[in-house]
């Protein structure tokens, strides 16, 4: 049986407890691998050996040799490219076309995109007056912050973990991960490719465990951290968020979403249909950037609900490998107990199930999966639970609307702000709409179109900061000023 152990100053590192946990394959519930859990003495040892290569080799390393080391992990990444799909989706159950056109080639690119960010970043210089007239130079400096801790997901794994390793390495930070414990290999092998490529000891290093009394909560609360970065839950982030005020660590956090899409009758219906369709049931369903709510106007409402039942209809369903498939399992069987309690709640609150609703016969062994029925709803209450709480799986609920004002007011009637979708040929009503709608990133007439360079993040309950561009580097830097008197 396949052991995945921590990473820890350059070495796969079993656990002194000797506790495992199960890596179970979500396509059939089969046994891919016993994972080490890390306990205090394995965080410890990781947020030592992270302190040590601040102060060795990492930390005297110029800004073109970091960059040319995460250019070559880049390109490890691209050489072992095969290995890191089989590996992600194994853990995740997504399929292939997904994974090896989305995952796999942005974990790699996210290294060179902040190596090149941070190399051409201008540094600030002020030249100011003094009594003597001779006057002052002002010269801005960004540092290392020093050891972060990063906290990924599992509905991306590869993708936001090194979303946030990249740029932390970028600016001379060492990192200890704790991925999900779902979706542990990828985070594990990406140890190989940095010792492959010569990243020192100690800059990268990964502990494998879970939340409360596990590898989660002593690294959060590790007094040698120096900042936190976090993608998940609301109530994950809450409880980093307590622990990290301990020592005033700084924290960046992306959290949970419930967001609109907003059709107006002027759209592009295909667009707008072949937009929804992804926003909503892409990764099935599994993105934090999802759409969950559909606000359609009432001219064209029956037609999309129509339109989008019938190309959900089409989805194909099936092992990650195989040709043409679009749709695959929920991540665990944990995760579809709590995602079909929400389609058993709809029906309960007084939905119309327009398609979907349950779980699928797989016919075979992929019985054993956790496999759902993408999933559209009509006729619920906007008070509702469903329409309220972050479901996190491949359902969306289609209301209509009748005015540009109402529907900014049910865009923005949620606790969240993470993301909204706008569909519209008018150009001056998307501008007007967009800036009026809060949250991190609104979309027109597009769905998960990212350029790296801008910022990434929510408002309200979906978090804290911002990542991507100039402001990840500000985040994972320390920013000085030195005056120097002429």
């Amino acid at each position: 049986m396949k052991e995945i152990k921590h990473f820890i100053n350059g070495d796969h590192v079993a656990s002194q407890s000797g506790r495992t946990f199960e890596n179970r394959n979500p396509v059939d519930n089969s046994l891919i691998a016993r994972v080490h859990e890390a306990g205090q003495a394995e965080v410890d040892a990781a947020v030592s050996a992270a302190q040590a290569a601040l102060n060795g080799p990492w930390g005297r390393m110029t800004l073109k040799d970091r960059a040319e080391l995460l250019n070559r992990v880049a390109d490890r990444i691209t050489e072992r490219f095969d290995e890191f799909l089989d590996a992600e989706c194994k853990d995740t159950g997504k399929p292939y076309a997904m994974a090896s056109t989305v995952d796999i080639p942005r974990g790699a690119a996210n290294f060179k995109a902040f190596a090149e960010m941070l190399a051409n970043e201008p540094t600030d210089a002020f030249r100011m007056d003094t009594p003597d007239g001779l006057g002052a130079l002002n010269i801005g400096q960004r540092r290392p912050k020093g050891v972060i801790a990063v906290i990924s997901p599992w509905n991306l794994p590869l993708l936001l973990m090194t979303f946030k390793v990249a740029p932390a390495l970028a600016c001379g930070n060492t990192v200890v991960v704790k991925p999900s414990e779902e979706t542990p290999s990828t985070a594990a092998l990406l140890g190989e490719v940095m010792n492959e490529c010569g990243v020192p000891p100690g800059v990268y290093n990964v502990v494998h465990g879970f939340g409360p009394n596990s590898a989660g909560e002593y690294l959060t609360a590790h007094k040698a951290v120096n900042a936190i970065t976090f993608t998940g839950e609301t109530r994950t982030g809450q409880i980093i968020m307590q622990a990290a005020a301990i020592g005033l660590r700084d924290i960046s956090m992306e959290l949970g979403g419930k967001n609109p899409g907003v059709v107006f009758a002027d759209c592009d219906l295909d667009k707008a249909i072949e937009g929804t369709m992804r926003s909503a049931f892409l990764n099935c369903g599994q993105v934090c950037l999802g759409t969950e709510r559909v606000y359609v106007e009432r001219p064209i409402f029956e037609r999309f609900v129509e339109r989008l039942r019938a190309r959900v209809a089409e989805l194909r369903i099936g092992r990650p490998q195989d040709e043409g498939v679009d749709f695959g399992p929920l991540v665990s069987q944990q995760h579809r107990k709590k995602v079909l309690s929400y389609y058993q709640l709809a029906v309960d609150e007084g939905a119309t199930v327009v398609i979907g609703g349950g779980v699928p016969d797989m016919g075979d062994e992929l019985n054993e999966g956790a496999w759902i029925e993408p999933t559209i709803w009509t006729g619920l209450a906007d008070d509702a639970r469903v329409i309220r709480e972050e479901i996190f799986g491949p359902c969306c609920h289609i209301r209509p609307f009748d005015t540009e004002e109402e529907v900014i007011a049910l865009a923005n009637d949620t606790d969240y702000g993470l993301a909204a979708a706008i569909w519209t040929e008018n150009s001056a009503r998307a501008i007007r709409v967009a800036e009026q709608v809060n949250a991190g990133i609104v979309w027109v007439n597009s769905w998960y179109l990212r350029d790296l360079r801008t910022s990434f993040g929510g408002a309200k309950r979906s978090g804290i900061g911002r990542e991507g561009g100039t402001y990840s580097l500000d985040f994972y830097t320390e920013l000085k000023n030195i005056c120097i008197k002429l």
